[in-house]
C-alpha cells in the first residue's frame, strides 16, 4: 500500500467502498475491508499532504521568497 502511487491507492479505495456498499460480504469480511480501507484512506491522505507541501515549497522559491528544505519519500 505504502509503495503504491496514490492513483492505485485511490482505484482499489473506490473497489473497497464499492465492495462494502454491495453488501454481499459477511459482517467479518465488511469489517476486515474497511479497516483496510481506513489504512489505505490514511495512507494515500499522507501522500496528499506531502505533495501539496512540496507545491507550496516550489510556489514559494517562485516567488522569491526563502526556499524550505522539504523531503518527499
Amino acid at each position: 500500500m505504502e509503495n503504491n502511487s496514490f492513483e492505485k491507492d485511490m482505484k482499489e479505495l473506490e473497489e473497497i467502498v464499492n465492495s462494502l456498499e454491495n453488501g454481499n460480504l459477511s459482517l467479518e469480511d465488511a469489517i476486515s475491508t474497511f479497516e483496510k480501507g481506513m489504512k489505505l484512506s490514511k495512507i494515500a491522505n499522507e501522500k496528499l499532504d506531502k505533495a501539496e507541501k512540496k507545491i507550496n515549497i516550489l510556489i514559494t522559491s517562485e516567488d522569491g521568497e526563502k526556499e524550505e528544505n522539504f523531503e518527499v519519500e
